[in-house]
């Protein structure tokens, strides 16, 4: 069997190589498995029954409704009112308004549950302010960049559904469990952004200047304005953590309440242009659950070539030491999260992963949040790091040129990460 599960990866890789798409490569590969060996019964029907039966799961309900809800709040404008309210407080401290920009990536990322989708809601409205006070463009492109990886650790959070998806690992634990992490993460951020501001300095004119005029009204006119922007998250997590909602449920909630806001408090959306939002989230989810599907598929075909106990044999034969193989499985994610984006890396390898890190004592939900912070990071490295591309087009730098300014974010990233690996309280604290 061991040969059937190398040739299978192989075809998969090799079709990716090719630049078939995803879901394609893994449906050929998947109907590669019966041909290779008749016990595997992967045929064309089989295929297409379970490319359907894939996505009939309560769970994957989230997944829409998520994105539609971060779409709609991202059309209500609520990351410009995050931004103003910790602008206030913030403004005239060192690094004050580059950190006020990373806790928006932080509570936005609450809302949307997408790193991409943050970064183009926050950016759109953060780098512009942060470039007309004279911060230097490649550093506020390469923050926000990084900072909106945080959109994928905090919850609601779509790949720690996937991984609920492809585990069976509670998802309202998985979310509860990423709220500590995407804290210590901000925070390493952060330090490195007031590091960068203390030794290159800042237009302290202009900032006090900015910060005059945005507290002139006083504090209960920002905190009116941002009042429902900030109760948007406390509704989700706090429905969620108290039990009162499934993560499912609290996904529909997060899309009436998107609609309440945005239609009636805000007023920044108009019935008419709601056509245009939800064809917009029917295009975002679309490709995702296709690729669901295909995943689903092939992770069933590993499924019945008994591959996980196999690989799980054969790495805890070959790697005796936890800490090597913390550090070995980190380095392998890294590698994923470079060249193949978030949903099929977790259907894929999260149920073959979770053998062997259950072998050496490792939870799922403290895998769970190990996997997602390295993957998370592969937003922001290129070749694939959906972030950058975004922010690329925002400010038409160039792509490496962003990955290179991010450099020292990414290293701060990858500091948390090594916290979060080998310290589980981070992820077991709340639970």
């Amino acid at each position: 069997m061991i040969n059937l599960i190398v040739s299978l990866f192989a075809i998969f890789l090799i079709l990716l190589a090719l630049g078939i798409p995803i879901y394609v490569s893994m449906a050929v590969a998947s109907l590669a498995g019966s041909v290779l060996n008749p016990v595997i019964t992967t045929n064309a029907d089989y295929v297409a029954r379970t490319l359907v039966a894939g996505l009939d799961v309560q769970s994957m309900l989230a997944v829409p409704l998520f994105i539609l809800s971060g779409i709609l709040m991202a059309k209500g404008g609520i990351s410009k009112r995050l931004f103003d309210f910790f602008a206030y407080f913030l403004g005239n401290v060192t690094a004050g308004l580059p950190v006020a920009a990373i806790v928006t990536c932080l509570f936005y990322g609450a809302i949307s549950g997408s790193a991409p989708a943050t970064v183009a809601a926050v950016g759109a409205m953060c780098i512009p302010i942060l470039l007309d006070l004279n911060y230097d463009k490649g550093f506020v492109t390469a923050l926000v960049t990084v900072a909106g990886s945080l959109g994928v650790i905090i919850p609601p959070s779509i790949p720690f559904i996937m991984f609920g998806l492809a585990t069976g690992e509670s998802v309202g634990d998985l979310f509860i469990s990423g709220i500590l992490p995407g804290i210590l993460i901000a925070l390493c951020l952060i330090a490195y952004a007031f590091l960068y501001c203390k030794f290159h300095g800042e237009d302290r004119a202009r900032i006090e200047q900015n910060t005059k005029e945005l507290r002139r009204d006083g504090f209960f006119s920002i905190l009116k304005k941002s009042f429902w922007a900030i109760l948007s998250p406390v509704i989700i997590l706090g429905g969620i953590y108290s039990g009162i909602v499934t993560p499912t449920e609290a996904a529909g909630i997060s899309v009436l309440y998107a609609l309440f806001v945005s239609l009636v408090i805000y007023r920044t959306v108009s019935l008419r242009g709601l056509k245009d939002i939800f064809i917009e989230g029917a295009a975002t989810v679309a490709p995702i659950m296709v690729v669901v599907s295909a995943a689903t598929v092939f992770g069933r075909v590993l499924t019945m070539t008994n591959a996980a106990a196999l690989i799980t044999q054969y790495v805890t034969s070959a790697v005796s030491s936890k800490i090597a193989m913390l550090l070995l499985i980190n380095f392998v994610l890294l590698i994923v999260g470079m060249l193949m984006d978030t949903t099929p890396a977790i259907l894929i390898l999260a149920p073959i992963l979770m053998p062997i890190m259950r072998s050496y004592g490792v939870t799922g939900i403290h895998f769970g949040c190990i996997m997602i912070v390295n993957l998370a990071i592969g937003f922001v490295t290129p070749p694939v790091g959906l972030n950058l591309y975004v922010a690329s087009g925002m400010t038409k730098l160039p792509v490496l040129k962003i990955a290179k300014n991010a450099l020292p974010f990414i290293l701060a990233f990858i500091i948390a990460l090594l916290l979060i690996t080998f310290v589980p309280w981070f992820t077991t604290a709340l639970l």
